[in-house]
């Protein structure tokens, strides 16, 4: 089962340099914007919490891995991309996948270097949001984790379902999937019924 974080690590880098990619096509960025974008968006908050938390080099500088995930991943949607009327669906789908996996992967990760659990929580939230900000940014977009709709607390709820088990002393690789699960599903629910946070106005 040590495998497993490895899997579901390029895993996420796959779905969320697909989504970044997408986004790259459907605001018709040329092959080297796409595959730029997907690679930001795929490693971005990796590096981020690898730098903050010590582990220099960044993994995505040690295996190629890493690098050849996103690099391939932009190529094949430059060149396989749906009509773009149907895009956008998909980059969905690929944003909430990519936030469960990274979210819970960077919690067992600080916590595994040594954080406690709510620096581990943030650091996990930090590696599920970053790729997209960076995305976001680049596409001249306002990040998804700054909008009216729930981004932010999915990922909050995987993270504390890894520290929680972690804490109790009864983790294990395979928590890793039903804790990412639940992050999904709730980024997905959160889409569907256009769930928000509550904004200033609000009170």
């Amino acid at each position: 089962m040590d495998l497993l974080p490895v899997v579901l690590d390029l895993l996420g880098i796959f779905v969320f340099a697909l989504s970044g990619a997408l986004l790259g096509v459907r605001i018709r960025f040329d092959i080297v914007g796409v595959m730029v974008l997907g690679a930001v968006t795929g490693l971005g908050g990796g590096i981020v919490r690898d730098v903050l938390i010590g582990a220099i080099p960044p993994a995505s500088f040690n295996d190629w891995r890493y690098l050849a995930v996103p690099l391939l991943t932009g190529l094949i949607a430059f060149r396989f991309h749906p009509d773009l009327v149907k895009i956008e669906r998909y980059i969905n789908w690929s944003d909430a996948m990519g936030l469960g996996l990274f979210s819970v992967l960077g919690t067992q990760k600080a916590l595994i270097v040594g954080l406690d659990p709510i620096p581990a929580v943030l650091m996990g939230i930090l590696t599920g949001v970053g790729g997209g900000v960076l995305r976001d940014l680049l596409a001249n977009r306002m990040p998804s984790v700054l909008r009216e709709d729930v981004y932010a607390l999915p990922s909050l709820a995987g993270s504390l379902v890894v520290v929680i088990s972690w804490e109790l002393g009864v983790f294990r690789s395979w928590m890793l999937i039903p804790a990412a699960a639940l992050c999904i599903v709730l980024r997905l629910l959160a889409i569907r019924f256009r769930w928000s946070a509550p904004r200033a106005t609000d009170w």
